[in-house]
């Protein structure tokens, strides 16, 4: 799964009609009605502002809106674009102009689903990967060990005292061959706890 961490805006002109595509990263359905209701007002006076938003570990949360432009012209093909690209936790917002000149229903579909494409290629997408973040209580003889085996993971706090403390996200798919290669290399002489799973993107 992939997100796009960062607010990205492109434009297109098809037959004198200006589409400006807006993506937004959003993390619950109240950002992603901020951002609109943001969007809505800075464009008061477009033709049209469409939308859709997918949220969710498992893209569980999706909507979309034509806002006016004929049904299955706008929204849903803004949202397949978005799906196209295996992404989440991502909005995208195409206001349109009217320039006078009618698209028709394919005309529509071709304009929606090309501006979508534009701002999301245009985009930096990254990789979503889960993680685990782990406890590990060492000894200072084993320190340099540990943080060997670690070297791809990330150490997010350390806590020297009678023994050190390392808070470390480890990805979930790495998991119990870190956990085996940290037992083995202190022969058992490690406190290992498992915190919780999480989610962090990946450039």
């Amino acid at each position: 799964m992939f997100t796009i961490n960062e607010t990205n805006q492109t434009s297109l002109e098809i037959k004198k009609s200006n589409f400006i595509s807006t993506v937004f990263h959003v993390n619950n359905v109240d950002e992603a009605n901020e951002y609109l209701k943001q969007t809505k007002k800075k464009y008061y006076d477009a033709t049209h502002n469409c939308y859709a938003y997918i949220i969710g570990e498992n893209q569980d949360i999706i909507k979309f809106s034509d806002d006016g432009e004929p049904g299955q012209t706008a929204g849903v093909v803004i949202m397949d674009a978005i799906k196209k690209n295996n992404l989440t936790n991502v909005l995208v917002i195409v206001t349109r102009y009217f320039g006078g000149i009618k698209l028709g229903a394919g005309g529509l579909v071709r304009a929606y689903s090309d501006a979508t494409a534009k701002v999301i290629k245009e985009s930096i997408i990254s990789k979503i990967e889960k993680f685990i973040e782990m406890k590990l209580i060492v000894s200072y003889d084993n320190y340099n060990s540990i943080i060997n085996i670690l070297k791809d993971s990330i150490i997010i706090n350390k806590e020297f005292n009678e023994n050190i403390t390392l808070n470390c996200l480890v990805k979930e798919s790495n998991k119990e061959e870190t956990i085996k290669k940290l037992i083995e290399i202190t022969k058992n002489q490690i406190n290992i706890e498992l915190l919780q799973t999480l989610n962090k993107t990946i450039n």
